[in-house]
């Protein structure tokens, strides 16, 4: 059940059109399904808003599917897949409807809803190389109901081509700047743009980047305000902040339940 549904029933309750009782049989359904290897939480659109996420690294596709459905059971209308590789994703699209992003390794059963945000998320990228990181972030936002805009290969080693998309960043509610080697890219979108900076460091670069972890000192250490930093390669993370500020002040349909 979604909050839009769980607040529909406490008014029909308040309105005497369904019975305390039958309200009570309703919301006992058990908030975890046990599935042995997993164990599902079915409350979470509930309690946060938007429903579990399945991490499929590490999962088999049998497990991944198995949580799919559970959830599904349960009325959830889309389930999110991150990390999921194109074999794992062959297996769930015949036995599901599964739309995948080969490029950012994730997918969904159930397709994408209208947006619901306030704004647009702009998801920008310092190289080429950023972009799979960037496509995990860019339809995890879609899914969670955001208008998205991509702006890839914008790093400083070619400023114009960052300077060009001027009109985008400042229209945008959210910005998430996914870059690798030294990160400058946070920074500086952080030094143009009015609205928050969601910043990804990722594991690209050479030697001495240490897989990002120069990239996230760069981004930890920035001096432009409004700059906050998730893990590496992170993009999941990255969209779902980002869409939970994209939708302050708009509507509070659940778009991942």
């Amino acid at each position: 059940m979604e909050q839009r549904e769980l607040r529909a029933l406490l008014d029909a309750v308040a309105a005497q059109e369904v019975s305390a009782e039958e309200a009570l049989l309703m919301l006992r359904k058990a908030p975890v399904a046990e599935l042995g290897y997993a164990s599902v939480d079915l409350h979470r659109g509930i309690r946060q808003g938007t429903a579990e996420v399945i991490y499929g690294e590490g999962k088999t596709a049998e497990q991944i599917a198995g949580i799919a459905d559970a959830m599904l059971k349960h009325q959830q209308k889309r389930v999110l897949i991150t990390r999921m590789n194109s074999q794992k994703a062959a297996y769930l699209q015949e036995k599901y409807d599964l739309d995948y992003n080969t490029v950012g390794q994730i997918g969904v059963i159930g397709g994408k809803p209208d947006p619901t945000g306030c704004g647009t998320i702009l998801i920008a990228t310092g190289g080429t190389s950023d972009i799979p990181v960037a496509e995990e972030a860019a339809f995890t936002a879609e899914v969670l109901g955001n208008r998205v805009t991509r702006l890839y290969d914008v790093g400083v080693a070619g400023l114009h081509r960052l300077l060009s998309h001027l009109d985008a960043i400042m229209s945008a509610r959210v910005i998430v700047a996914i870059a690798g080697m030294e990160g400058a890219l946070a920074s500086v979108i952080g030094g143009l743009a009015d609205c928050p900076v969601i910043a990804v460091p990722t594991s690209i670069g050479y030697g001495a980047s240490f897989g990002g972890v120069s990239a996230l000192l760069s981004m930890l250490n920035s001096c432009a305000s409004g700059v906050s930093v998730v893990n590496i390669d992170n993009g999941f993370g990255a969209a779902y902040q980002a869409s939970m500020i994209n939708h302050i002040g708009g509507t509070d349909e659940n778009t991942l339940s």
